[in-house]
């Protein structure tokens, strides 16, 4: 980078601040002024590109970025290329940007070593479909960024599931609003997850698996619903996340369908005390490598008055709903052979209403592109509201997971085990995963995983992971992502 000397910025700014001096017919200050205005030109492209370049490493390093620089007047429109985290950015100038990212798989799915069949708790047999099948997953195409203040910002997406086709919700077009009052206080509206657990609290897609959990989680997790919600930074490093919604999964739900109170609610607060960060969108496992010792604390809230009518179908994309630890459906009615509803008990009593809360807590370390993390859950569903007596007047269960990972070759190979469990009033369900991440380009935009999935009576599944509702065996997984 070449240097401007004190006289020559002088000289630079008396040229360009006086038309007399510039208009004159020295040849040897006209070309002084012609380098000069020559050098500034450069400089200007160069603090482009070092905006462009701090932007990526911020994103990089936290998973966030600052607000675009504007475009000078002279420059209205115009584009800073890829930046990890927000994709590509297809326009700038000082009345916004818009940014173009997307995720999607292609996945070979093997289920050919499970049961045929279950039993649940009541003695109602399942036939299980057992699945081989190559599919284009998912695509989930989103547009990002701000409009007229860099305050205002905005994110668009559509989002299919190909392996739910004719199911409901299997094309979501969706999004929020948002205003970044300060760092302590963003306001969104629209569609969000609720912070229930470690994987709805915004850091998908960065899992070690890939777009599915283990089924502790996906047993006791909220989902995605409509709602406002507010998050920041109160300290450096003490962030939170709550959030006012509308059930525990809209997706497939209809608004008539809905009952008349707004009593979802759900809360996070964690804490990241040694570095302050936990890598780009708080990632489970550690491809960032830090060179020193990342940690992080989190606690978890949700409460929600659910009604039978407002439940999404069982094969809804993303689908959340209350289950006993054996697979029976909550709200469900379940014939007898005469076509009479039993109930989920089988005592001829369906539930209306039931009040669902859960508590997670959890705690990560990562070191040099090793990880450790686990997530303890406590579920209590009761105040339910039945067509006649239940056999039960509250269901308390609990579980855990745990996952561990390391980079066995930096930004190249990333081998993971997980485990979960459900301490059920209905059963003992687990699952055992064992992968790796290959990254052939080094980058962790592009991926494949191979997993081998262990299931012991999973009281969760649908078509869009990899399990089945009642699956006893193993599942394999080989799944090509590709994520920018």
């Amino acid at each position: 980078m070449r240097k401007i000397t004190s006289s020559s910025a002088a000289l630079c700014a008396a040229l360009l601040a006086n038309p007399v001096l510039a208009e004159t017919s020295d040849p040897e200050v006209e070309k002084q002024l012609q380098e000069l205005r020559s050098m500034r030109q450069n400089l200007e492209q160069q603090s482009q590109d070092f905006d462009q370049r701090i932007q990526q490493l911020e994103t990089e390093l936290y998973g966030q970025s600052t607000p675009s620089p504007q475009r000078p007047a002279d420059n209205p429109g115009g584009s800073l290329g890829y930046r990890p985290g927000k994709g590509f950015n297809l326009f700038n100038s000082d009345l916004g940007e818009v940014n173009f990212s997307v995720f999607s798989y292609t996945r070979y799915l093997n289920q050919k070593d499970f049961d045929r069949g279950y039993t649940d708790s009541f003695g109602r047999s399942s036939d299980i479909d057992i699945r081989n099948d190559i599919q284009f997953q998912k695509v989930n195409m989103s547009f990002k960024g701000w409009i007229f203040d860099p305050k205002l910002n905005y994110l668009f997406y559509t989002w299919t599931s190909n392996t739910s086709q004719g199911d409901p919700a299997q094309v979501v077009v969706g999004g929020n609003l948002s205003y970044h009052f300060n760092e302590a206080f963003k306001l969104y509206g629209g569609v969000g997850a609720l912070p229930s657990t470690r994987s709805t609290n915004s850091t998908f897609p960065n899992w070690l698996k890939n777009d599915h959990r283990t089924i502790a989680d996906e047993f006791f997790r909220g989902s995605y619903t409509m709602g406002i919600w507010a998050e920041g930074e109160i300290a450096k490093g003490l962030q939170y996340r709550a959030m006012l919604g509308n059930n525990l999964s809209q997706l497939g739900v209809d608004g008539v369908q809905l009952d008349d109170g707004l009593n979802t609610v759900s809360g996070a607060l964690w804490w990241m005390p040694t570095t302050g960060e936990y890598g780009p969108g708080e990632e489970l496992g550690d491809y960032a490598f830090h060179e020193e010792v990342a940690t992080r604390f989190g606690v978890h809230f949700t409460h929600s008055r659910e009604d039978r009518q407002a439940q999404p179908g069982t094969e809804t994309v993303e689908n959340t709903q209350i289950r006993l630890s054996d697979g029976t459906l909550l709200f469900n009615c379940y014939p007898d052979g005469g076509g009479v509803c039993q109930g989920p008990f089988g005592n001829g009593t369906t539930i209306e209403q039931a009040t669902y809360q859960m508590a997670a807590v959890n705690a990560g370390v990562k070191y040099r592109g090793w990880f450790l993390e686990a997530e303890f859950y406590h579920r209590w569903v009761d105040n339910f509201d039945a067509t006649g007596p239940l056999p039960e007047d509250r269901l308390d269960d609990k579980g855990y997971q745990i996952q561990a990972s390391m980079m066995a070759i930096p930004r190249v190979l990333q081998p993971y085990v997980g485990f979960s469990e459900i301490q059920g009033e209905y059963g003992t369900p687990h699952d055992l995963s064992v992968g790796f991440n290959w990254y052939p380009m080094k980058r962790k935009e592009l991926r494949l995983n191979v997993q081998g999935l262990y299931l012991k009576d999973s009281p969760v599944g649908y078509s869009s992971v990899p399990f089945q509702v009642g699956g006893n065996g193993w599942a394999l997984t080989t799944d090509v992502v590709l994520a920018f």
